[in-house]
């Protein structure tokens, strides 16, 4: 991991309120820094002060990626990824991860 100027997408896990049914909320943000630590210090804060002001609570998980340099930032770019090895099939994977039946989306009829 080498720290470098430019763009990072970072994803933090959050916590809401009784009011919501307590639900777990993953975002990703996107920051100017000049290292990973940098990035994720920022997105921490704001983590904290958006739970805050909405009563909810940052759990301190921050993932950070780095996107590019001042030109990267464009229609279609990767602002965040993360890679996870698993035995699991693709609809067990996608089960176990994305689809559990309890997420907060739309979908398709």
């Amino acid at each position: 991991m080498v720290d470098r100027e430019g763009w990072y997408g970072v994803r933090c896990l959050l916590r809401w309120t009784e009011e919501t049914g307590r639900p777990y909320e993953e975002s990703v943000t996107v920051w100017r820094a000049a290292s990973f630590d940098e990035a994720i210090a920022k997105a921490e804060d704001a983590a904290r002060e958006n739970a805050a002001l909405l009563g909810g609570e940052y759990l301190g998980l921050a993932q950070a990626y780095f996107i590019g340099g001042e030109e990267s930032l464009s229609e279609g770019v990767e602002v965040f990824s993360l890679v996870r090895d698993s035995d699991l099939d693709p609809d067990a994977y996608l089960s176990q991860y994305f689809d559990t039946g309890t997420e907060r989306q739309v979908s398709e009829s």
